[in-house]
Parts: C-alpha cells; structure tokens; sequence
C-alpha cells in the first residue's frame, strides 16, 4: 500500500539545523511531485517547499527562503528538506505530501515534529 514516512525530526536549538527524510513507497515516486509543509499548533498548514517529479524546479515560502533546501533522490524513493538556521517559528509538524498533476490524486504522511527550543 501506499505509504510516506517521514523522519528526522526532533528538538533543536535556535539557529541549529535538522534533516527531514520522506520514504515513499506503493506508487511510483518519480511521477510525483512532492512537497513539504508544516503545521503550528493553534494555525493552519502551510506550504514550506515543492520539487518538481525530476527534480528540477523547486519552489519555497518566503519564511524559509535561504535556510531551508528541498531535494529528492528517485533510485531511493525518498525527498529530503534540508533546514538550517532554524528559529522558534519553525517548531511545528512537519509533512510531507506527494502529487501527480496530471491525475490529481495525491498522499500525505503522518508528519514528524520539529521543535525550536532553547
């Protein structure tokens, strides 16, 4: 069956980094567009970064533009988000979602919490 798990989260002090991985597995990963996004308690799910099925266009919210970097890797069915110079803002559950555009249908996993704390 479909699955996407993702891992790599944990607590971190401002200005610290993390590795969040994704590993996909029950579709055909490289037909997907894959994107992270993240959840605050009390707020609503927002877009952090997308890459393209090839990985050549990545796309990223302002709040993240220039600490965090998307990337993937299809032989091994897993995308990755690379956060640097994390701050308090940042602590949130961290998802990430799979999409075919030409079908719409879409996954999401069940995320991995990222706290900011010092």
């Amino acid at each position: 069956q479909v699955q996407l798990v993702e891992s790599g989260g944990g607590l971190v002090q401002p200005g610290g980094s993390l590795r969040l991985s994704c590993a996909a597995s029950g579709f055909t990963f490289s037909m997907y567009a894959m994107s992270w996004y993240r959840q605050a308690a009390g707020k609503e799910r927002e877009l952090v970064a997308s890459i393209s099925s090839d990985g050549g266009i990545t796309n990223y919210a302002d709040s993240v533009k220039g600490r965090f970097t998307i990337s993937r890797d299809n032989a091994k069915n897993t995308v990755y988000l690379q956060m640097n110079s994390l701050n308090l803002e940042d602590t949130a559950v961290y998802l990430c979602k799979a999409r075919r555009r030409v079908t719409g249908r879409e996954y999401w996993g069940q995320g991995t919490q990222v706290t900011v704390s010092s």
